[in-house]
């Protein structure tokens, strides 16, 4: 038996090509992930907010460190935040089958979610019958195809803009962010210059020698405040131009 095969760390394993994809399998989490899930049902509910953001701890971060930067770009706009720190693809596609997005018919959604089915370090989770695993590019992007379609059939007038799964660790060999960017190459292909447009921002995080400096992320994967500022500066044309402002 191979020795370093029993040493291997758990967030470093990575799904091979005959394991399921759990990525496309819808499942909830715990009570209080269901708490806010329901919050956003209820704000779906009221049919007002004419922005809204989907995707995981990055996107949550807007009522966190992207506070200020959120008040001044997206408040304006009735936007709403349903971003859920830890989230993967299979819990975003849950949240659709049950309420998110119910009555609310917004002009453009932005997503952003893959990089915690890329890997969860130090945090696996254990939602299938207590499977700890992360997937592969392929896997993930099938996962973003599915969330799509759901929202396509859910907000047949909205339109999306697929933003490219931000890069993380601290230099451009780091595991985790080659594998996002394998993942972006494939939902890039998603676009359809119709109801999804694709955008990846990679590039307004990083320095010269593409490097992340912990100024904009000090974990080397979420946004500092003036991480925040940066990718609502770097996404304004493009918004306004969808919402036809």
């Amino acid at each position: 038996m191979n020795i370093q095969l029993l040493i291997l760390p758990l967030f470093l394993m990575v799904a091979s090509a005959a394991d399921p994809n759990y990525a496309i399998q819808p499942v909830p989490r715990d009570e209080a992930w269901q708490k806010r899930h329901e919050g956003f049902n209820e704000i779906s509910k009221k049919g007002e907010a004419s922005l809204v953001f989907l995707g995981d701890s990055i996107t949550q971060g807007w009522s966190g460190k992207g506070k200020a930067t959120w008040e001044q770009f997206y408040a304006p706009r009735k936007a709403a935040n349903f971003g859920i720190g830890g989230d993967r693809t299979e819990h975003v596609l849950w949240r659709l089958e049950n309420g998110n997005f119910d009555g609310l018919s917004p002009k453009l959604i932005v997503l952003m979610i893959g990089t915690n089915n890329t890997g969860h370090v130090g945090r696996p989770q254990k939602e299938l019958n207590g499977t700890i695993y992360h997937c592969t590019a392929e896997q993930t992007a099938e996962g973003v195809k599915l969330i799509l379609e759901a929202l396509k059939k859910k907000c047949p007038t909205a339109k999306i803009l697929l933003l490219g799964v931000f890069p993380r660790g601290e230099k451009p060999d780091d595991a985790m962010r080659q594998q996002n960017i394998a993942t972006n190459a494939l939902i890039a292909k998603y676009a359809d210059a119709t109801t999804v447009n694709y955008l990846d921002l990679s590039s307004t995080f990083l320095q010269q020698d593409g490097t992340i400096t912990r100024e904009i992320m000090p974990d080397l994967l979420h946004l500092s405040e003036k991480g925040y500022a940066k990718w609502a500066e770097a996404m304004e044309p493009t918004l306004k131009k969808l919402l036809g402002e």
